[in-house]
């Protein structure tokens, strides 16, 4: 028997007939009960162990053992009982995907959302988990789950509790389940999924919107040393506003509150501010990019008094404008140095869009906050029309007067954004009159070439040059 072994040490066609044993043990006690419960554990405990890897553990994943496992996870009255099934379950689910929908043909997949009703971080985990690993590749009836079996409420009210907790005192907060923190986690991904394949039923998850917004202003904030500052659960929480409609009466009134308007989007700032520096490629792309989507997301639908609020935390500065755009360590300039990232190409995209909407969808506003190199890619790629002619009107900085009027200021570069008087020219030697020759000799080539592809129809400047006597040729002598 595979007690005489070391407890869950057994390798090879060893394992694989420990395996049989301990299933089979779990099988036979669904309609006999003659495991005692200590027994029942202690199977479980080992059949888990063995689980972490596959090999040799093929008795788990099918649908016999899937079908044993869900039994004794939702039909047992011993908590540890379920728990110990469900761990197995969540990690077969991970480490086979074809175990999936073979859980989801059990139908006990309403089952798991009933018991997500439990007011228990360890269920609220375990379930979680199994729900939201079963969204992948499967048929799962989410609607159903939700309609009937209340999954949006028991979300809901799980993220409720997270709420109070964190914003209670920090006491209250160091004293905390281990476990609270994993379960959160879980439980905001679920929404995210849900959200994400569900999504006429958003309006079943507005109520979620107050709990995680005091979730995500409630924790503290990481350190400028944390490198990984949208960890758990600041990242799912994230993620979890991406799928929520932020139209709403309901959700503009704790996105927007009156005592603290700016309160949420401030925080998101924040996050913006320490993880774009903290992350490199590539977690820029898939950790970042639904940071700064969140945020296009709270400024479209804010006050003008907020909008203006992230307008002066995101928009160049003078600081900025000392140098070509992009070029500052500054929050804008470390999200213009992202702009055009080969490694964080959705990551660029989300960029150019919020500084799109910053700039009230306008062409010209837009190629004045992140200068006309940034701007013309976006512009031509979305079909927005905007001609260089036009940057001529862009050459300077306009800045809000306190009367409202739009005051004109330093002159900037429209191509780099950089003000003009800060621009280095390079100290050349001046050039010789066979140099200044040979150059007028190129350009002259350079138009022609120009004209003949048909792109441009331009007078050629060193001809005109010549025809009006403000270009001589040297002597053969010079």
């Amino acid at each position: 028997m595979a007690q005489s072994a070391p407890f869950g040490r057994l390798t090879g066609p060893a394992k694989l007939d420990a395996v049989k044993q301990l299933l089979t043990s779990l099988t036979d006690d669904l309609d006999t009960g003659s495991l005692q419960p200590q027994r029942r554990e202690s199977i479980l405990e080992e059949l888990k162990i063995y689980g972490r890897d596959p090999n040799y553990a093929d008795p788990i994943f099918t649908k016999e053992g899937i079908k044993t496992l869900v039994r004794h996870a939702f039909d047992s009255s011993s908590v540890n009982t379920s728990r110990g099934a469900l761990r197995i379950l969540c990690n077969a689910l991970l480490l086979k995907p074809e175990t999936r929908q073979r859980f989801v043909d059990t139908g006990y997949a309403a089952k798991a959302s009933e018991k997500l009703k439990n007011d228990n971080s360890d269920d609220e985990f375990l379930v979680s988990r199994l729900l939201l690993i079963s969204t992948y590749n499967t048929n799962i009836d989410l609607p159903n789950l939700i309609s009937q079996h209340d999954l949006a409420d028991s979300i809901v009210r799980h993220l409720e509790r997270h709420a109070k907790r964190l914003s209670s005192s920090p006491a209250g907060r160091a004293t905390a389940n281990p476990m609270d923190q994993m379960a959160l986690e879980e439980t905001l991904k679920l929404l995210f999924n849900v959200g994400q394949f569900c999504p006429n039923h958003l309006a079943s998850f507005e109520r979620a919107i107050p709990h995680i917004i005091t979730i995500l202003c409630s924790l503290d904030l990481p350190s400028p040393q944390n490198k990984a500052p949208l960890g758990p659960p600041f990242g799912p929480a994230v993620n979890a506003v991406l799928n929520l409609d932020l139209s709403t009466t309901t959700a503009k009134k704790y996105l927007y509150p009156t005592t603290s308007p700016s309160s949420f989007s401030d925080r998101l700032i924040k996050l913006l501010s320490l993880s774009i520096k903290a992350y490199k490629n590539p977690a820029l792309e898939q950790i970042v990019t639904p940071l700064v989507c969140a945020l296009s997301l709270v400024y479209e639908h804010a006050p003008l008094p907020v909008k203006q609020s992230i307008q002066s935390a995101l928009l160049p500065t003078e600081k900025d404008r000392e140098d070509a755009l992009g070029k500052s360590d500054t929050l804008h300039g470390h999200l213009l140095q992202n702009w055009s990232n080969p490694e964080a190409p959705e990551l660029g995209k989300a960029i150019a869009h919020l500084y799109f909407d910053l700039s009230d969808k306008d062409p010209h506003k837009f190629v004045k906050n992140v200068g006309y190199g940034y701007a013309s890619g976006f512009l031509f790629q979305n079909n927005i029309t905007f001609t260089p002619e036009e940057l001529s009107k862009n050459g300077e900085n306009e800045v809000e007067g306190e009367d409202g009027v739009r005051e004109i200021r330093r002159p900037v570069n429209p191509i780099t954004g950089q003000f003009l008087d800060t621009e280095r020219v390079p100290e050349l030697p001046e050039m010789t009159d066979e140099e200044k020759e040979r150059e007028a000799e190129r350009l002259f080539v350079l138009f022609e070439r120009l004209k003949q592809t048909g792109i441009i129809d331009v007078q050629n400047p060193v001809e005109q040059a010549m025809r009006e006597g403000r270009f001589e040729e040297l002597p053969d002598d010079k």
